[in-house]
């Protein structure tokens, strides 16, 4: 910008210039240069160490230096023989090709926000994890960080998540290992089961890098998981995201990665899977398979915990499987037979839970949610976190009950029935509980009492 006489703007640029060029003399005026790195060597004449052995000191203290340069130089950070030995996805994969410059970008971006935690307890190490800034003070100079819960659990006695039987040390310690290969004291915030997601704060003077979130992932995408080794090294796996029904013993909030079979998958549970356009699409939540935690449900959780400090989630006491999400053969198959072709089918009710005593069972249809036809269990769990934080704005708090209207196709009766589901407000894991059934001794005394009249 000029004023009218294109003087006031003049003085200050010719100003600035004036700094910058009085700066570079400065930076000029304390730089020494260094000689440079020559190979000493004996001339032929000369080359005759009984002869001439001055020349030959003179030469085994010049090799000396010279060894000892070239080693400072190689050891730099810029030397060829610092660079890593196995080369990342980006580096290497021909079929990468045509992403592969917009990828470098975007994983360098990313990159920025991502650490590595450990965690001990007293003198037994339990974990190494990833995680990632998600907020910063300036006033206190204090970090957030999101990571998974696994860096403090303690006991993991089955996998199946679903019997609630994981143990967590919220007294753990928890070291931060910075970028810049310092390390600080991690301060236990929060931790909720069902997701597995923890949180952090971390004292650091200078400002973080916080991620960008992008909220919308789909199957098929491109997209790169992003971790770190024990040397702070990052780790990068290209694959595209694949979203199916969880396996029986899985939560049902997970989207899943696909990879290259060459590619290893280490060093980044609760690091980040992105985008092309380095947006954190992902948390990874390493359980049986390669499983993340979507950004969505992420950003309802990370919202939930800032406003209310903690993440509460209704319990409805099922596990589903999307009707979306199956073969398309038997998708087809229950429209042609049933003129069913969406809802989230039942396919396990918790014992003594009130969807039990309300008569569903394992196969029923849960068509709608509060009025709302819900397609997916990452849907489903978006909703009951929105439901969640109703009942928060309202006043109301944890472990509470209340109504959800669900509406139900019982599959056996072919009946279509409304109801009202009272459930629970809790931030703890969801547990199933499985009914037991009765012995095969039980069942055959049942069975000669009910038969031997007709004996």
């Amino acid at each position: 910008m000029y004023d009218q006489d294109g003087s006031s703007s003049m003085v200050e640029t010719n100003g600035a210039r004036v700094d910058e060029m009085t700066k570079e003399e400065e930076e000029l005026s304390s730089f020494t240069p260094k000689s440079p790195i020559s190979k000493p060597y004996i001339p032929d004449e000369l080359n005759d160490p009984t002869v001439y052995p001055e020349v030959l000191a003179a030469f085994e203290d010049a090799q000396a230096k010279y060894i000892a340069k070239l080693c400072r130089r190689t050891a730099l950070f810029t030397s060829q023989y610092r660079r890593v030995d196995a080369p990342s996805c980006l580096f290497h994969h021909e079929h990468l090709h045509h992403i592969r410059e917009p990828a470098k970008k975007a994983v360098l971006r990313a990159a920025k926000s991502i650490i590595r935690l450990s965690s001990s307890v007293g003198a037994y190490p339990l974990t190494n994890c990833c995680g990632l800034w998600i907020e910063w003070d300036k006033e206190s100079k204090t970090g957030t960080i999101l990571t998974t819960a696994h860096l403090i659990r303690s006991k993991h006695p089955t996998e199946n998540h679903w019997e609630g039987r994981d143990e967590y040390d919220i007294k753990a310690n928890v070291t931060v290992h910075l970028r810049d290969g310092t390390t600080a004291e991690g301060h236990y915030l929060y931790h909720q089961e069902h997701y597995d997601l923890a949180f952090f704060k971390v004292r650091v003077v200078e400002p973080v890098q916080l991620p960008s979130f992008n909220g919308s992932v789909h199957c098929g995408q491109d997209v790169f998981r992003l971790g770190r080794d024990q040397s702070m090294d990052l780790r990068i796996t290209h694959g595209r995201v694949e979203y199916w029904n969880p396996a029986s013993i899985e939560r049902y909030h997970y989207m899943y990665f696909l990879h290259e079979h060459d590619d290893c998958l280490c060093d980044d549970d609760g690091g980040t899977v992105i985008d092309l356009d380095g947006k954190v699409v992902g948390l990874i939540n390493n359980h049986l398979s390669a499983s993340f935690v979507p950004s969505s449900i992420l950003d309802n959780c990370v919202d939930l915990w800032r406003n209310f400090g903690c993440i509460p989630r209704l319990h409805l006491g099922m596990k589903f499987d999307s009707i979306r999400l199956l073969d398309p053969i038997n998708v087809e198959r229950m429209w042609r037979m049933h003129n069913i072709e969406e809802g989230l089918i039942v396919e396990k009710v918790s014992k003594e839970s009130h969807a039990e005593k309300l008569g569903i069972f394992f196969g029923d249809i849960i068509e709608c949610f509060n009025g709302e036809h819900i397609y997916t269990t990452i849907e489903l769990e978006n909703m009951l976190l929105a439901d969640c934080k109703d009942h928060f704005n309202q006043g109301k708090k944890l472990n509470a009950k209340i109504d959800v209207s669900i509406q139900v196709f019982h599959t056996d009766e072919r009946v279509r029935r409304t109801i009202n589901l009272n459930v629970e407000v809790s931030d703890h894991g969801e547990v199933i509980r499985e009914s037991k059934h009765h012995s095969v001794v039980d069942f055959v005394v049942n069975l000669k009492y009910h038969i031997s009249p007709l004996l």
